[in-house]
């Protein structure tokens, strides 16, 4: 349990016992195994640049090793999938912590068709940390996001900061569909398999500020079709290729054109969702009209904008633990796995964002932050594999979620979201235990197959 004043924080809690009866004499939190929905590829954060400098640096060993352990094993929260920049992006700083904009093909002037100055060196500490995390957990599964193309291949740019890919030379989209097989193929040469990789971050959103660039649906449809899907396939990459990437308000209209496509379609895993503007419900209808395609939220930001631990954890839990996963979500990753005391360091993003971790640059000191406990609710006890099944769900009050490990183990995660104490009745195969819950409150409750 985790609670708003923080008195309990993923706070293991007396076991409690079925009775034997179904009898309803609380509000009744009914779970059905029998219904199932979508598999779950697991929950985790980002390993940006910034993230792996701090990790890397400014932490002893020690401490690097207590901390890895607590995120990625079954002694912690256990995540199992992480986000990672192809490249730079608003988070990237270089062997020093300065802000540092890079992509794999840098060049002075000029055009290089032939990718002949590829190179993910300057993605060294990454590579270290990512290294280090597959040896903890190989399980661990990595989906890669661009913030932007190199800059020769923009139009009338050299610049990685805004813009768009030259689409008067196709060239470029052939170049590009090629990088991004390269960046594939050396991070598998280099131990680190990618799982997916969505083409391109927050696409309808370019920044002058951070690496970025502008891709429209239209334009990504035709990139997939024609060149990404096919350099894919002549390369045996069995990489997911996943579309959008950005808010949940304007997911529809990009999916439609996108999976509307039939050709751009057959290439494409799915769609991936971020917070910031709109709900959940839109990768419903997504799902809805693309039944057959998968449903992956990758980004969400905590920040000192919004500093109460109870309404964090209840915003959290209802719209991406709970909320994300019953709209259809494969995975929850929030953004950054850890910055400092300053929100940082950046590089030229948001300057007030909260990591799941914070890392103190003066002392070392490492602080859980509300992040932490929100994937844990999950994390730790949702396997890689399991299946969402049905589950009662009053929205505003006691909401939930829950799964069916591969083990057949059942895992309900609630969330009081509400202002008052709340007490219910879970049934689950004819049996029932009843349990409160503060206000602003999540809990997590694991039992085996059977409960004799």
């Amino acid at each position: 349990m985790t609670t708003s004043d923080q008195k309990n924080l993923l706070t293991q809690q007396h076991s409690l016992v079925f009775d034997g009866s179904d009898g309803a004499t609380l509000p009744t939190i009914q779970v059905d195994p029998n219904v199932e929905f979508q598999t779950m590829d697991g929950f985790g954060a980002a390993i940006t640049g910034s993230s792996a400098y701090l990790i890397n640096n400014k932490i002893k060993a020690q401490q690097r090793e207590v901390l890895l352990d607590d995120l990625f094993t079954s002694e912690g929260i256990h995540l199992k999938f992480i986000r990672h920049t192809i490249g730079s992006s608003d988070f990237s700083v270089d062997e020093n912590g300065d802000a540092a904009s890079y992509t794999y093909n840098d060049i002075e002037s000029g055009t290089d068709f032939e990718l002949s100055q590829f190179s993910v060196g300057k993605d060294a500490g990454v590579i270290q940390l990512i290294k280090h995390i597959y040896t903890l957990n190989d399980t661990l599964k990595v989906l890669g996001t661009p913030w932007t193309a190199p800059g020769w291949m923009k139009f009338g740019q050299q610049q990685l900061n805004g813009w768009y890919l030259n689409y008067k030379d196709q060239r470029v989209y052939e170049a590009y569909a090629d990088y991004f097989v390269k960046y594939i193929e050396e991070y598998k040469r280099l131990g680190i398999p990618i799982y997916g990789m969505t083409i391109q971050n927050e696409p309808e959103h370019t920044s002058q500020s951070y690496p970025s660039m502008s891709m429209n649906a239209n334009e990504q449809a035709m990139f997939i079709r024609d060149y990404l899907g096919p350099a894919f396939a002549n390369n045996d990459i069995s990489t997911k290729i996943i579309s959008y990437d950005h808010n949940w308000n304007k997911g529809m209209d990009y999916a439609r054109t996108v999976l509307g496509d039939s050709k751009a379609n057959a290439y494409t895993d799915g769609t991936a969702y971020h917070c910031y503007e709109g709900s959940p419900a839109t990768m419903s209808e997504v799902h809805e009209a693309f039944p057959n395609k998968n449903i992956y939220f990758t980004e969400c930001s905590g920040g000192e904008w919004s500093t109460n631990f109870g309404q964090n954890l209840s915003w959290f839990m209802s719209n991406l633990i709970i909320g994300a996963s019953r709209n259809w979500a494969k995975t929850v990753l929030l953004w950054n796995m850890a910055l400092d005391e300053d929100g940082g360091p950046t590089n030229g993003g948001c300057i007030n964002c909260r990591g799941v971790v914070t890392i103190n640059t003066e002392n070392g000191s490492v602080t859980k932050n509300v992040e932490y406990y929100v994937l844990g609710h999950a994390s730790k006890f949702v396997d890689s594999g399991a299946v969402r099944i049905a589950s009662s769900n009053d929205k505003g009050n006691m909401e939930t979620v829950a799964f069916k490990n591969p083990d057949d183990s059942i895992v309900l995660i609630g969330a009081n979201t509400s202002q008052t104490e709340k007490s219910f009745q879970v049934n689950w195969d004819k049996k029932s235990f009843s349990y409160s819950m503060p206000s602003n409150s999540a809990a997590t409750f694991k039992w085996a197959p059977s409960p004799d």
